[in-house]
């Protein structure tokens, strides 16, 4: 069993406004903005990268990841330095070929970046390709799934007013979901009203600061939602201050979560060492199935949950990310999209099932999902 073709296919899907939040942007460009206070891009579409790894015997894996602006570039760097390799290679040597292809540009940014999205992608493809190959799901080449269902929560409720927010959490309790993760971060104050209507309905809430805050004003927010009984604080700090994560999660008793900035095994290793975390979120549209496992097993090694960030990535990703959280022991939660989930499974053949409460874990071959992209 060989590859003989890599193809790479960038992907610019249009959604739901609303969730896009195109009423709060200041443009950058023309298909990219800036959500105040939030410091990054966003896009005006769902972005992403589709790697399709065809084998000789006419068997193909699926790839993807987390691209949300600028797909084009991840996709130049499998074309142009991972693509050379992976023809001719047998897929089923997935560690051995995540090896090879971390050592091409290791003094040059290996692990981290685009590169590290690009070889994200790839390696989720390659894990697709051996369960194919083995005829079972990725998750039993895993060592095997210890659920059948992977809990989730529902991340974001995105409406103007915390009145919109309490009616909204009410509709999702309704459909089956009991916890919601608030996109915050527009001060402490107002943080702690939209934290109270919503708790209000009986949802358990944690909050996404998204790297808002300084340190005095995260403590301040943090304390606060000690005394109401948060679930999790998400992202309180500028993602490269440990430290301030570190004195933050000592100060608090509510669990400080980290991680969808952090691509590999030794990033993790080094926030846990410090105590600045007492959640990790690996993405593993930013990770690869490879290193997301690594990361697991380091945070194990800590004692610290692994409860997978997922963002705005498709079907692809989607599933790499349910196989993972069943093969990870102590995995509370993972991450519900609502406004990309449609879109998400719109570029599968088979859409994935669940939603805002739980969602099965997949038992075809492979990943089981297949891609349609002549229809995209």
């Amino acid at each position: 069993m060989k590859i003989v073709d890599v193809s790479t296919h960038p992907l610019k899907l249009r959604g739901d406004d609303v969730y896009l939040g195109a009423a709060t942007r200041a443009p950058v460009e023309a298909d990219y903005y800036v959500r105040p206070p939030w410091r990054s891009l966003y896009s005006d579409r769902f972005e992403t990268l589709i790697v399709r790894l065809t084998c000789d015997d006419g068997t193909v894996g699926w790839g993807e990841c987390l691209a949300p602006v600028g797909p084009e570039i991840a996709q130049a760097i499998v074309d142009r330095l991972l693509a050379p390799v992976l023809v001719g290679a047998d897929p089923r040597g997935v560690r051995p070929l995540w090896s090879r292809l971390t050592g091409l540009m290791r003094e040059r940014g290996h692990l981290v970046g685009h590169q590290a999205d690009a070889l994200a992608a790839v390696d989720i493809a390659l894990w697709d390709l051996a369960g194919k190959a083995a005829g079972l799901p990725v998750h039993a080449l895993l060592g095997g799934a210890f659920r059948a269902s992977v809990p989730t929560y529902v991340s974001g409720l995105p409406v103007p007013t915390d009145g919109e927010r309490a009616a909204l959490a009410r509709k999702w309790l309704a459909e089956g979901a009991s916890s919601v993760k608030l996109h915050l971060g527009r001060g402490v104050a107002e943080d702690l009203a939209t934290y109270d209507a919503v708790a209000a309905t009986g949802m358990r809430v944690a909050v996404d600061a998204h790297w808002a805050y300084d340190l005095a004003d995260a403590l301040r927010l943090g304390r606060a939602l000690d005394e109401r009984g948060a679930w999790f604080y998400e992202a309180p700090l500028v993602p490269e201050d440990v430290e301030g994560h570190r004195e933050l999660a000592a100060a608090l008793v509510t669990p400080v979560a980290v991680g969808e900035t952090l691509r590999n095994r030794y990033e993790f290793r080094h926030w846990l060492q410090a105590r600045a975390l007492d959640i990790a979120q690996p993405d593993v549209g930013r990770t690869g199935i490879t290193e997301a496992m690594a990361i697991a097993e380091v945070a194990a090694a800590h004692h610290v949950p692994v409860a997978p960030h997922h963002s705005v990535g498709l079907g692809v990703v989607l599933a790499a990310g349910l196989h993972v959280a069943a093969a990870v022991e102590a995995m509370p939660v993972f991450e519900f999209q609502p406004g990309p989930f449609p879109v998400a499974n719109r570029i599968l053949a088979r859409p994935l099932p669940g939603g805002p409460g739980s969602f099965p874990v997949p038992t075809a071959p492979g990943l089981g999902v297949d891609v349609l992209l002549e229809d995209l």
